[in-house]
């Protein structure tokens, strides 16, 4: 009895918990110390000025519509999407791609499917959880070290910050998660000269991810504020 070839690729079932739990630990430094240093700056610039008590607000809006999403995609594109891309090319390599193909195996449905959908699945997912977290830290400091009353910080957000501000955040990371995920595997399945090529195509695919990051977070920016200027009932 022949032995069947050695497959270094992961189980489908256990793409969502590699992108995701296994990047909770990370996201979650990242958004808390966002969130402490955010908090800090805005009320070390506006407390002279009368305005601490949009501290809360700041850090909020700037946690949903920007740093949130941004950030937690380049933490994801880091640790997931490099070592995703690592792990294909390694396949690519070592023929282990071509060894699924003589198994009439489609690579695309066994290999790429699953860190797809979890990719999309879980970027929003991390991203709330960033969120979170960094509003959290933005009260810590802002209550223990500062002495802001709690009502101060959090009396604002509900009256300023909207659904809208929330499906910004979580629009930009389905979207990031798409570019994280399809850059990344795509790089690893056209990787080519060894262990070598290995290491180029995953600096690639990390540096192509951020640019794309950055590129389409401004085009998101823009064209999703155009849209609620548009939607906004006139008066």
């Amino acid at each position: 009895m022949s032995a069947k070839p050695h497959l270094d690729a992961p189980q489908p079932s256990s793409s969502s918990y590699n992108s995701g739990v296994t990047s909770l630990p990370v996201v979650a430094i990242t958004g808390f110390s966002t969130g402490l240093v955010l908090a800090a700056q805005s009320f070390y610039q506006l407390a002279d000025k009368g305005l601490a008590s949009v501290t809360g607000l700041m850090v909020g809006k700037a946690m949903m519509t920007e740093l949130g999403p941004v950030l937690t995609a380049f933490m994801v594109t880091g640790r997931v999407g490099a070592a995703m891309c690592a792990e294909l090319g390694t396949m690519q390599v070592t023929e282990q791609i071509d060894a699924l193909k003589t198994m009439a195996v489609n690579p695309n449905r066994y290999l790429i499917a699953p860190r797809f959908l979890a990719g999309i699945f879980m970027m929003p997912l991390l991203t709330i959880f960033s969120i979170v977290l960094g509003i959290f830290g933005g009260y810590l400091i802002s209550v223990y070290f500062f002495g802001m009353a709690p009502s101060s910080y959090f009396d604002p957000m509900p009256i300023h910050i909207t659904l809208f501000d929330f499906s910004i955040g979580v629009i930009k990371a389905f979207v990031f998660g798409v570019f994280i995920i399809t850059i990344s595997c795509y790089k690893g399945m056209n990787t080519s000269g060894g262990a070598a090529g290995v290491g180029r195509a995953t600096t690639q695919s990390v540096v192509i991810a951020y640019c794309c990051i950055l590129l389409s977070n401004f085009v998101l920016t823009v064209g999703l504020n155009i849209l609620r200027d548009t939607l906004k009932p006139t008066t």
